[in-house]
Parts: structure tokens; C-alpha cells; sequence
């Protein structure tokens, strides 16, 4: 969803301020209401290890609020909180705290589809078409054979977020309408020839849910996951999210600098299969238990959200992703065999283990879940900031401290690969800089590219006189309203008066032979900017040709 998992993986933010000082942790609690834990299972004093390494990080990346569980053979290992869940406020993060997970939900879109194949209502195997017939692709043999799998896999020929901009930030199209426009968003690759995130086409599998099981969405994942698991502390999506809830905020550097809390409400309402669901460690420990026991609900005498066939369906890659040596010497332990893509889950393996993992980033929190099936070891890691090291660094230390392993520096490298990618960054804004002519200026008066202009799959963006001189806004988009500040020739930069989004972009207008202008393009000034920022694949002309 918002981040993609190998993407945010990378995902940075540039860090000039003080940084949050790590707050003195509780004392370890270990659940053991289960089972004793077994000897082999790290003692109280590798836990404090653990704690402190975490408090290292939240140190080292400013991250106020942390959230880690812990769980070996259904058991309990750890589950708790560390830090506040907003800055400069007292309330602090515990095992119950609500976070938003994003990718994470990709998982619980691909049970459900596996699911309603236990019960008989579909195949992964049936094309979409056979249970949404008004669904099209740009490609009519796409669309022909686009089959339920493929929703889940990251193969359509979409290209990295395609599409996104339909749903983020928040937008007031239906679920319907963003699945509807996507027979207008161009696939730029083969059709299952390689990978490329995308997020819309999870949107458009919750609606074959819909669809095939006679419910909302909603009510299916809380009626077959969520209610027998008892995650009661989980939430649909940031709508159901109540006053007084324990609800962790997040957090983003405005303008890559300062570490604010994010205001402006988000809502993934109309791409909900995709990303926006709320939930603590707490219940999703109970996800992994269940996971790891091959679809069995724990304490439950041997019932099942899934059969084990489905299990191994979701979890057997479908979609191949390169594999890329480490640039960072400390990162290299972590550099997998094989990578690839399932349903709803990254597949690929760490110290002789298969690892079946996931990442999500909202704005101003980023999370990651991962399981070593073969251990029945599962970590997830909930933060409130934007920093995808973070969880990674918690992450690969919760899995040595399980597997025993040792010699590892997670944090220096982590912090080593934070800062190359901000110095890359730093030297990519640099060149444009040393190519801009500031002796330029625009070919038209500045109240001749004021208009309306249309992309065939986002709609309308309207530029216009405003407060500040020439101002952008995304129709669908309240938080897309900017400042257009000349940059060279008939280029110019989009500011976002909403600070938090770092996603300012270039914005280019061509002219014809007659000095009209026939097309504007967009595409992110920093290389930080999230990809669901999909500037780069408007095609916007003008409405009303002058």
C-alpha cells in the first residue's frame, strides 16, 4: 500500500533535530499464561538485551513509539510497548497501543480469498471477470485472463504504484470508481513477466470478497479471522478508530527536517484490501500463532480459518523479485538466497530459514511482520515514525535473539544505509540545481497556464490564481493543494502546503508549435518521496485548449 515492502525497506527521512531521547523501560513482562516457556528460549536477561537494543534505535532514527511481539510455537515470547505514542505527550505505547499496519493488511486479503476457496464459492484459478464482469484492465487480453491470484501477486504489468493517487492521500472516490479507472491506468510491463507493487488491485480482490461472500469486507474479515482469533483490538480501518481508543499517532519530518505528529486524518476506505487496518501486538500475535500452525486457531481443539493446502498456496512464490547484494557491508547477513512474491506475503530466507514476511507504511507510522514457519518463531514490529530502518533493525535482532545467532551490528547498518540514501538524495538535488537556468523565464504570461487539465485515469487538476500567485489542486485530493514557484523555462515546483507529505514534484507544461500548451507532466523532485506519490504517470491536458 502507501510504502511497499522492499521499498520501505530503504524508505528515509533526513534528521537535523535533537534526537528524542530514549525513555526508561518498564520491566520485562513475559507472557507464559500458555505454557512455560522453554529452556531454549531467551532468559530474562537477553529480553533486557533486546530492550535496550530497541531503545537504541528509537534513539538513533527518533522514533517516539515502538511496538514488538514476540512468538515461538504458539507461545508468548514478548508483546509490549516502548515510548509514548505521541511526542511531548505522556501516554505511552503498550502491547494493546493500535497502530496502523497498511501492507500488513494484504495478508489478511489473501486469507480471505483462500478462505472462500476452502468454502467452495471460488478458485484463485477463476479469471476476475467471472465475479466482477464490469472489470477492466487497459489491456483487453489483461483483462481476460487476469485471474484472482494475479490480485495478489504484483504481475499485472502495472508499473511500482500505479494508480495510487486514486486513493492517496485520501480521496473521495469509491472503491468502485478507483477499480473502475483502472482500465484508463497504462500497463507499462508484460503481463506476469515481472515484478512491480502495486496496490490497487488488492482494493479490487476486497471486492471480489464482497462479491463471492454476500458481505462487506468488513464484516468478512471480522466474522472469519478476526472474531474467532479474538483480535478484538483490531479496526477495519481508520473510520472505526473512537475517541479515548489507545491509538498510536503518527509521525513525519515536515519538509524532511522536523519530527512533527501528522494531523490530517487519512482514510483507505476505498482501496481497503490493500492497506488500512488498525491493530496492537497484542492481536496480532494471535495472527502469527495461527499462521505458524498452518491455519489452526489456537485453543481451539483443531478448528481452522484455512486449510494447510491454502497455506501453502499463499506462501509459494508466484512472482520472482532479483535479488541485489547488499551495499552496505553490515546489511550483507541479511541479503536473502531468493526472493519473490506470493499471495500477500514476501517470501525469501535468512540464516538457512524461509522467511515469509511483510511491511507496511501509513502516514507517519511504518511496520513489518515476519515469520520463520520452520522455527514457528514470529516478530512484528509496529513504530509511529517514518522510518523504515527502524523496524528492520528491531526486526533482524528479535530473530537472532530467537535463533541464537550472534555477531550481528543491525543498528550501525541500518543507520549506515539511512545515511547513504539521504547523501542520495542530497547529491540528486544537486544536479538539479547545477542544471537549472535561473536566467530563464516562462514562454507564456504566468494567468495562461491557469486551467483546468485532465489524466484519463485521475480526473481533473486545476490550476488557478490563489493566495500565493498560481496554485495546484487535485480535485479528488483535498491535501493536494500547492504553490506553483518558477523553476526554469516552463517548469516550475509544486509546494504542498501540507509540509508533512514531502512529495513536492516538478511540474513541466509542453507547448505546441502555436505556443499552447498541449501537455503537462509531473514527477517527484526527491527520490525520498513515497512511490505512491504517482506524479510521474499523469498524462494531464488541458481541458479547454487555448
Amino acid at each position: 500500500m502507501r510504502i511497499a515492502p522492499l521499498a520501505l525497506a530503504l524508505a528515509l527521512t533526513l534528521s537535523t533535530a535533537t534526537p528524542v531521547l530514549a525513555q526508561q523501560a518498564p520491566p520485562i513482562r513475559v507472557d507464559d499464561r500458555v505454557a512455560p516457556l522453554a529452556a531454549s528460549l531467551p532468559d530474562a536477561a537477553r529480553l533486557a538485551r533486546f530492550d535496550a537494543f530497541v531503545a537504541e534505535v528509537q534513539k538513533q532514527f527518533e522514533v517516539p513509539g515502538v511496538a514488538v511481539a514476540i512468538v515461538k510455537d504458539g507461545q508468548v515470547v514478548l508483546a509490549r510497548g516502548y515510548g509514548v505514542r505521541e511526542l511531548s505527550k505522556p501516554e505511552r505505547v503498550d502491547e494493546h497501543t493500535l497502530f496502523a499496519i497498511a501492507s500488513n493488511t494484504k495478508a489478511f486479503t489473501a486469507a480471505a480469498l483462500n478462505i472462500l476457496q476452502d468454502d467452495g464459492k471460488l478458485k484463485t484459478t477463476d479469471r476476475v471477470i467471472d465475479h466482477l464482469p464490469w472489470f477492466r484492465m487497459s489491456d483487453p487480453y489483461v483483462t481476460r485472463e487476469m485471474r484472482i491470484r494475479d490480485l495478489l501477486a504484483h504481475r499485472s504489468g502495472l508499473s511500482l504504484g500505479a494508480g495510487d493517487l486514486l486513493y492517496w492521500p485520501t480521496t473521495t472516490y469509491s472503491a468502485r470508481e478507483v477499480a473502475e479507472r483502472l482500465k484508463d491506468v497504462p500497463l507499462t510491463g508484460g503481463f506476469r513477466e515481472q515484478y512491480a507493487y502495486d496496490n490497487i488491485l488488492f482494493g479490487v480482490a476486497g471486492l471480489v470478497v464482497e462479491q463471492v461472500a454476500g458481505m462487506s469486507f468488513k464484516q468478512f474479515l471480522q466474522t472469519r479471522i478476526w472474531q474467532p482469533l479474538g483480535m478484538t483490538e483490531t479496526r477495519f480501518n481508520a473510520d472505526d478508530l473512537k475517541p479515548g481508543d489507545n491509538v498510536a499517532i503518527g509521525h513525519a519530518r515536515f519538509d524532511f527536517k522536523d519530527l512533527r505528529p501528522i494531523r490530517t486524518p487519512t482514510t483507505w476506505h476505498n482501496v481497503s484490501g490493500a492497506g488500512g487496518v488498525y491493530a496492537s501486538v497484542h492481536d496480532l500475535s494471535k495472527w502469527m500463532n495461527a499462521l505458524l500452525a498452518g491455519g489452526v486457531i489456537p485453543g481451539s481443539g483443531g478448528k481452522r480459518l484455512f486449510s494447510e493446502a491454502r497455506l501453502r498456496e499463499m506462501w509459494s512464490v508466484l512472482t520472482p523479485i532479483p535479488v541485489r547484494p547488499a551495499s552496505i557491508p553490515e546489511l550483507a547477513p541479511a541479503t536473502p538466497n531468493f526472493s519473490g512474491y506470493g499471495q500477500g506475503w514476501f517470501l525469501s530466507d535468512y540464516a538457512g530459514h524461509k522467511l515469509v514476511w511483510h511491511t507496511g507504511g501509513w502516514p507517519g507510522q511504518v511496520s513489518r511482520l515476519t515469520l520463520l514457519p520452520d522455527q514457528g518463531i514470529g516478530v512484528v514490529v509496529l513504530t509511529n515514525a517514518e522510518v523504515g530502518q527502524a523496524f528492520n533493525a528491531i526486526t533482524y535482532e528479535a530473530l537472532d535473539m530467537m535463533l541464537g545467532l550472534t555477531g550481528h551490528d543491525w543498528l550501525k547498518g541500518q543507520a549506515a544505509a539511512f545515511a547513504k540514501a539521504q547523501s542520495n538524495a542530497d547529491e540528486d538535488w544537486q544536479k538539479h540545481v547545477a542544471a537549472r537556468d535561473r536566467n530563464s523565464t516562462p514562454s507564456l504570461p504566468l494567468a495562461k497556464y491557469a486551467g483546468t487539465y485532465r489524466d484519463p485515469w485521475y480526473g481533473d487538476v486545476i490550476i488557478r490564481q490563489g493566495r500565493n500567485g498560481l496554485e495546484m489542486q487535485f480535485s479528488r485530493t483535498a491535501q493536494l493543494l500547492g504553490d506553483l514557484q518558477h523553476w526554469q523555462h516552463d517548469s516550475f515546483i509544486v509546494r504542498w502546503r501540507d509540509r508533512s507529505l514531502n512529495a513536492d514534484a516538478f511540474v513541466s507544461f509542453a507547448l505546441d508549435a502555436d505556443g499552447r500548451i498541449r501537455e503537462v507532466r509531473m514527477e517527484p523532485v526527491s527520490p525520498l518521496t513515497d512511490f505512491s506519490f504517482d506524479f510521474q504517470d499523469l498524462r494531464l491536458v488541458p481541458v479547454d485548449r487555448r
